[in-house]
């Protein structure tokens, strides 16, 4: 089924209530639906760290070697590592204006509430870091939040500027810094230490509780420098574009878009899909080098392009003869995105670490993204499934009793559409 919200004006940001009343259902599936798609691909990623010790390094899994493996590792570091996370970002950004609209519609204070949301999402966040995956999102979007609100009240235009000087910054920085290693003589690849720190990553993952959470402690150094020089950068751009676009209501009728729509996917599908190319094959063949600097920051401008193409073309799908599939398969998931993230942390732990299986660095690749595309399906259909009877998911609910200090709706009265922001 088609859904067109009505014409908005676009001088006018903020519509009216019966603008809002009209186009806010479809407003919401089409976020849920992206933000469902959003955490596929984070998933996809995701995965492929907590399945071997060695992804990242440079170097080859022991075992997981060969021609199968090696395409899928390329597939997956072109289309999906560094883009899906921007795409998250971005729908953080965006949902933010919804909130402030929701709360000024009840008359509510706003900066409460979203305050505690972000603490809610910062211990949320730390828990799943030490205990599950030390590559947490949750709280580098706790941090960042609090600039997003600092900065609410900037004009969308202006958002757009400083996200673009964002990025452009970082790009600069890791270029020159790969400057600095080429003229420095410093392409040596990978350390000599990296193999036997990820073997004994390796074995401390397979071990009980406490050698999991040992090894999570050791590895989040590294993830909180990753975290501060190259995903924070792009993900605050992220949040500030989201910003913009909320303000203008731009996912409430993409039809009204088409050629931007269009252009995007353009640019996303060529310059985008060539900077991923250039990402993978230095991350997985120069590791440690100056290429590798540069291609990381040729990747902070091209990867948004490219996840802006991912975009378009759900939401073009979301309009289009199939629209009714894609949003019923993919909002539902989209819709408890808190919960199914964390859920599919802990079905991989319990597969890969020895809180369950311990089959870290025993799965192939090829194997590892089948686990991820039935594991996302399973959750498809479980989120379809559970908000047929519930207002929320199990940990939005808590974090919405959290944020409202209230005890939300627990049960569904029926309705199967996307609840208030």
């Amino acid at each position: 089924m088609r859904v067109r919200s009505r014409t908005e004006n676009p001088s006018r940001p903020v519509p009216t209530a019966a603008e809002r009343k009209q186009s806010g259902g479809a407003r919401l599936a089409q976020v849920d639906a992206l933000r469902g798609f959003a955490l596929f691909g984070i998933l996809m990623v995701n995965i492929t760290y907590m399945a071997s010790a060695y992804h990242g390094t440079g170097l080859e899994d022991p075992g997981l070697g060969g021609p199968p493996s090696e395409v899928v590792r390329g597939l997956v570091a072109v289309f999906f590592e560094a883009k899906f996370f921007l795409l998250f970002s971005f729908l953080f950004g965006y949902s933010f204006t919804l909130q402030i609209d929701s709360a000024e519609r009840r008359g509510a204070r706003f900066a409460p509430r979203f305050l505690r949301r972000l603490t809610g999402l910062f211990v949320i966040g730390v828990v799943h870091a030490v205990v599950l995956f030390p590559g947490d999102i949750l709280t580098l979007y706790a941090v960042l939040g609090l600039i997003l609100f600092a900065l609410r009240r900037v004009r969308p235009r202006t958002a757009v500027r400083i996200a673009i000087a964002l990025l452009a910054v970082a790009a600069i920085g890791f270029g020159l810094l790969a400057l600095a290693v080429g003229q420095a003589g410093g392409d040596g690849g990978t350390s000599p230490s990296a193999a036997s720190a990820a073997a004994q990553a390796t074995e401390a993952l397979r071990g009980g509780p406490g050698s999991v959470i040992g090894a999570h402690l050791e590895q989040l150094p590294d993830v909180v420098l990753l975290l501060a020089f190259f995903q924070a950068p792009s993900a605050l751009a992220a949040f500030l574009l989201g910003l913009a676009a909320g303000r203008r209501r731009a996912l409430a009728d993409p039809d009204r878009h088409l050629k931007l729509l269009r252009r995007l996917q353009w640019a996303g599908f060529t310059v985008g899909l060539l900077g991923g190319i250039v990402y993978a094959d230095a991350s997985r063949n120069h590791p440690g080098t100056a290429y590798q600097l540069f291609a990381l920051g040729l990747d902070i401008v091209t990867a948004p392009l490219l996840a802006a193409a991912y975009a378009a073309t759900v939401l073009r799908l979301a309009h289009g003869r199939y629209g009714r599939a894609v949003v019923t398969t993919l909002a539902p998931a989209g819709r408890m995105s808190l919960t199914n993230y964390l859920g599919q942390s802990l079905v991989c732990a319990l597969i890969f670490t020895g809180f369950g299986a311990a089959l870290v660095g025993r799965v192939a690749p090829i194997g590892v993204a089948g686990i991820a595309l039935v594991l996302f399906a399973a959750q498809t259909v479980a989120s379809r499934w559970w908000l047929r009877h519930h207002a929320y998911g199990p940990l939005e609910w808590l974090l919405r009793a959290w944020t409202t200090l209230s005890i939300p709706t627990w049960r569904s009265q029926g309705a199967t559409g996307s609840p208030r922001p």
